[in-house]
């Protein structure tokens, strides 16, 4: 085999070091690659589209191939009939797996939009198993990591927005995503209850850190102000307080 296999050269001007391991670079094209630095190798994404770049039935995705039979089937007055085979979810699984490693990435580089979009096309996905699958065993084998994925968008969403300095909707996001988990059917499967289990805890430690970053308005500084004399027995404070708790939260005129 000839040396212009070895990419040896390649990897010594990236050395690997585990804390910089990811960089995002533009192709001659232009268009922009994730690339990750491997103790023996190097990994390559694309950032749009398939992660992989490849294009099966001609289609973007696997995903959007098979919806596009789905929507046929409805036109046609056929949606009973639609079912995904064996091969068909091994395909998506297979294919789900490439955006989940893309947006673990993405998750890495602070990426919120593009974690968000890999993670709301891989709830696509798995409610679309779930769905369609021909086999009760491919309808279930996603959801033990839904938990995990309804997390990760939850927290990806709320970033974004806190990012913006969007303090509540951030602690809306996050506080639905806790319910949401919350409200999922009891699996008897131990990856599931790991993951339902550990996901609401990180949603919890992400609210509890939005919260402590949440600009205090002048109201929310004065009843705790009052919570206070109260405790402490400071009549007269208090008194004052209230007054002017009531005055500012007096309707203008």
């Amino acid at each position: 085999m000839s040396d212009d296999y070895d990419v040896r050269r390649l990897l010594e001007n990236w050395p690997y070091d585990p804390d910089k391991n990811i960089r995002v670079l533009r192709g001659r094209d232009g268009r922009e690659l994730l690339q990750v630095r491997l103790p023996l190798g190097l990994e390559q994404y694309e950032l749009d589209g398939r992660p992989d770049a490849a294009r099966p039935h001609g289609e973007e995705s696997a995903l959007h191939h098979h919806c596009a039979r789905l929507a046929a089937a409805q036109a046609a007055g056929a949606t009973s009939t639609f079912e995904l085979s064996a091969e068909e979810c091994e395909e998506l699984f297979n294919e789900g797996a490439l955006y989940y490693y893309r947006y673990l990435h993405c998750f890495q580089l602070r990426d919120w939009p593009r974690v968000v979009r890999d993670t709301g096309r891989n709830l696509k996905l798995f409610d679309f198993v779930h769905r369609y699958a021909e086999r009760e065993e491919d309808q279930e084998y996603l959801e033990k990591w839904r938990p995990y994925l309804v997390r990760m968008n939850a927290a990806a969403r709320a970033l974004q927005e806190l990012g913006q300095h969007n303090h509540v909707r951030a602690l809306e996001i996050a506080r639905e995503a806790v319910t949401q988990i919350e409200a999922l059917e009891e699996q008897d499967e131990e990856t599931f209850k790991y993951e339902r289990q550990r996901s609401m805890a990180a949603l919890r430690e992400l609210i509890a850190q939005i919260e402590r970053l949440k600009p205090v308005s002048k109201q929310e500084q004065m009843e705790k102000a009052l919570r206070q004399a109260i405790n402490a027995q400071e009549f007269e404070r208090a008194a004052v307080l209230r007054d002017e708790l009531r005055a500012l939260r007096r309707p203008t005129q």
